[in-house]
């Protein structure tokens, strides 16, 4: 039996410290985010796959089921 991924993150901005709790999507990586307290547009770091990776508390689904950072798409 495989273990469901968490899908539960805090999102934080580098640029402003702005946390916010946000749902991954299990169907896709997210590339982009919108900072609701800076207005900053966050990127995934070199080596990461999406937001989540680079600035959540929990690493997006397909890393999480893969156990290996990586591309998810």
């Amino acid at each position: 039996m495989t273990a469901q991924p968490e899908l539960i993150s805090v999102l934080t901005c580098p640029s402003c410290g702005h946390a916010k709790v946000e749902t991954m999507p299990t169907d896709a990586c997210q590339w982009f985010y919108d900072c609701e307290g800076c207005g900053a547009v966050l990127k995934p770091k070199a080596g990461d796959c999406c937001v989540y990776c680079s600035y959540g508390t929990v690493a997006c689904p397909p890393v999480q089921a893969s156990g290996s950072k990586g591309c998810c798409g």
